[in-house]
């Protein structure tokens, strides 16, 4: 471990990252796919609020219901579809962009296709 780890904190957030998580590469593959989701419904619902739209006008322009647009916006729903993400933003005047970022801390190989 190193010294950042092993060094004291009072932060709740961290107390608990390193008691429940601890570097298990499971568990951090777990984080990442919850925090994704959490960032997908956060940004549909900012969306709709900016625009000022209801869940049920939302739901009209991409042409579904308000109840599918209440899952999107829930950090739980895991379902959230490239496609259904593409109908809001056209809905929106917006367009999707898939980003792959890094991710710190871990090490990165190079893998060789033939």
């Amino acid at each position: 471990m190193s010294k950042e780890k092993n060094k004291p904190t009072d932060d709740a957030v961290e107390i608990l990252h390193r008691r429940i998580v601890n570097d298990d590469p499971d568990k951090m593959a777990e984080l990442e796919r919850i925090r994704a989701d959490n960032a997908v419904a956060k940004k549909i619902y900012d969306l709709r609020t900016k625009a000022q739209l209801s869940q049920r006008a939302l739901a009209k322009l991409v042409g579904t219901t308000a109840s599918v647009i209440c899952r999107l916006e829930d950090a739980d729903y895991d379902g959230h579809s490239l496609a259904m993400l593409n109908r809001i933003a056209a809905a929106l005047d917006k367009r999707v962009e898939i980003r792959f970022v890094p991710i710190k801390g871990r090490l990165h190989s190079k893998h060789v296709y033939t």
